[in-house]
């Protein structure tokens, strides 16, 4: 008797999956256990706003925090901080020259 292989749950639903592949045709992405560098990306952008920025931070509300964290990408992250992985240029730099 063959067995089916079992479909990992990671971090989502089936019924999640399901919606993405009928409606929009598009797998989800969700990293491999045990496989560090899937998620390396979000890791090191959540840590710098963090450890930089966030730990120094207390709001009123969500909305506000929310407008602080955009303000703080567009205006900070993407526009002046420099990045080692941009070869010590800022995320808009890199854009402009792609985009040119």
């Amino acid at each position: 008797m063959l067995r089916q292989p079992v479909k990992p749950k990671n971090y989502t639903s089936d019924e999640f999956d399901r919606h993405l592949t009928k409606k929009y045709n598009m797998p989800r992405s969700v990293g491999r256990t045990g496989v560090c560098w899937d998620n390396a990306m979000a890791e090191s952008f959540f840590g710098a706003l963090k450890n930089e920025w966030l730990n120094r931070m207390v709001f009123a509300t969500r909305s506000k925090a929310r407008r602080a964290v955009v303000q703080y990408i567009e205006g900070f992250y993407n526009r002046r901080r420099l990045h080692s992985a941009n070869g010590y240029r800022t995320p808009l730099e890199v854009h402009t020259e792609y985009l040119s």
